[in-house]
């Protein structure tokens, strides 16, 4: 049976819901998740969201830090957007019954994290996230205009005359649907499980990235993923994010010999950019044949314990104690600054569709985000890119490139597809805080060849195989990364090559469109 909703939002976290609102007063909204609804990169969000609205910050500053932070790939007018819009919506966000800490004086607690150049993070404990979500929440499951499908796995996004008008899903009983609408707005998040070691839930395999791409929308900047430096180093343990808000309040990176080492690397020490904070980290591994450890020991245990207590609970399941033991850490990817590429409205090369959230490149964060933006950016974006949904149809634009269809007829070629395993490995290795020509080029390679597998094991599959569409966008996202990653011939922000370790603005202060320079 197909929907006819007028407007399809694809993810629950904090852009999709958010854009969910903006839309419920003017028509139907249908959101569909693959999980269920509060399963997204939203709801593991600790640190806390960046907005300028202490007496002593500003647009200006929070624009000027953000700028710093992305290395020089900024886009400057979308940066503008993100931090004079900031602080409206998060007003509303308080208004809407958002529970941030505050100080004794009930004025609201500001944070400080690595590159701000003054304290403007707000938190609501070490799970800043998840308390917007249940805000947001709260607030979609009171419009009855807005219905949302669990468990949906969406396969394709249908295209007629070079317009998006819907998608294909298969339903949480693998029923197949169509649902046609006015406008679909991808917000899927992240795609951390690309790499071996993530700080992201499951879910975040780059769906949206590659139902984009096969769609025919342009993706941009994905060599560009960050490695987040501190998540728990404990084997058998989950890679949990240890937040940079810790090393805000005065947490201290050391090795194993207890001595203090980030000032031998950069002179903002532990508030380093996390770039050089996350290599600093491997570098020192490497030096001292030992592991690094966040330590807390100095600072009053009480006030960790309130102040944390999410991550102090997860540590105490591994049996560490977060205010006096040394806590071991290691960098794990964290969240891709590229992905479809949108203007400031959200609008994507493919009219009909939209982007927003992390599965976005509006090029707000360069080439590498500055801390506590994103949750800012899904906010700031979901929300404008309803308003643009609402506009009339626009045309299709010139130049728009078609890319592969995700399921042609099979290759009379066999090859063995790498497992889910083999490319998180390989992206680990090849495609990771180091990279190489020679890595990246066996790395393309091979995902070429699984890329070409996979799509031909698809076309044979049961259309509702969730494992091997999960599989086949991994393998997707994984190919787009590494073959941006090997053409860019310089090193910037979260892309560091060994081979080419300077930047290099006369080349490539540019954008890498599906492979390509613009």
């Amino acid at each position: 049976m197909n929907l006819s909703p007028d407007f399809i939002v694809i993810g629950s976290g904090i852009a999709g819901l958010r854009a969910a609102i903006e839309l419920a007063p003017v028509g139907r909204v249908l959101i569909l998740t693959k999980a269920e609804p509060t399963e997204s990169n939203t709801g593991h969000a600790q640190g806390g969201i960046a907005v300028a609205l202490g007496e002593d910050d500003s647009p200006d500053l929070h624009a000027a830090d953000t700028i710093k932070a992305g290395d020089g790939l900024c886009d400057e007018a979308a940066v503008r957007v993100l931090v004079e819009q900031g602080p409206p919506y998060v007003q509303e966000l308080v208004d809407w019954g958002t529970q941030f800490d505050r100080e004794a004086d009930g004025t609201l607690s500001r944070g400080r994290e690595a590159a701000h150049s003054v304290r403007r993070v707000l938190h609501a404990g070490d799970a800043t996230g998840r308390e917007i979500a249940r805000v947001l929440w709260t607030r979609v499951s009171h419009l009855k205009s807005v219905e949302t499908a669990n468990h949906a796995l969406v396969t394709e996004l249908l295209v007629e005359q070079d317009r998006c008008v819907g998608v294909r899903f298969y339903d949480q009983l693998g029923f197949p649907r169509d649902a046609l609408a006015r406008a679909t707005l991808l917000a899927t998040g992240g795609a951390g499980q690309v790499f071996r070691h993530t700080t992201n839930p499951r879910v975040a395999t780059g769906d949206g990235v590659a139902l984009g791409f096969h769609a025919g929308a342009r993706v941009a900047d994905l060599e560009f993923f960050q490695f987040h430096p501190t998540a728990l180093n404990v084997p058998g343990a989950p890679r949990f994010l240890i937040s940079e808000a810790l090393r805000g309040d005065g947490g201290r990176l050391i090795n194993g010999r207890g001595q203090a080492f980030m000032t031998r690397y950069h002179p903002d020490g532990d508030l380093a950019p996390r770039d050089v904070v996350a290599r600093s980290i491997m570098r020192e591994m490497d030096v001292t044949g030992g592991s690094v450890f966040l330590s807390l020991w100095h600072l009053d245990a009480d006030y960790v314990v309130r102040r944390f207590p999410t991550i102090a609970d997860m540590c105490r399941q591994v049996g560490l104690d977060l205010a006096r033991d040394p806590i071991p850490v290691s960098p794990a990817a964290h969240y891709v600054m590229g992905g479809v590429d949108t203007d400031r409205w959200g609008r994507t090369s493919l009219p009909g569709l939209f982007a927003a959230g992390e599965v976005a490149c509006t090029g707000v964060h360069g080439a590498n985000r500055l801390a506590s933006n994103s949750l800012l950016e899904g906010l700031v974006f979901g929300a404008r890119a309803a308003v643009a949904m609402q506009q009339p149809p626009a045309a299709a634009p010139l130049g728009t490139d078609r890319c592969e269809a995700p399921r042609p007829p099979p290759s009379s070629v066999s090859r063995a597809p790498l497992t889910t395993t083999e490319v998180r490995d390989l992206m680990w290795k090849s495609v990771g805080l180091f990279r190489t020509r020679e890595g990246m080029e066996d790395a393309v390679a091979k995902l070429d060849a699984s890329y070409t597998a996979h799509r031909d094991a698809l076309a044979n599959a049961r259309a509702d195989d969730g494992d091997a569409w999960k599989q086949f966008n991994l393998v997707t996202v994984a190919r787009l990364v590494a073959r941006a990653a090997l053409r860019r011939l310089e090193s910037r922000g979260a892309h560091y090559r060994a081979d080419f370790p300077g930047r290099d603005d006369i080349h490539w202060k540019a954008h890498v469109v599906d492979g390509l320079t613009l």
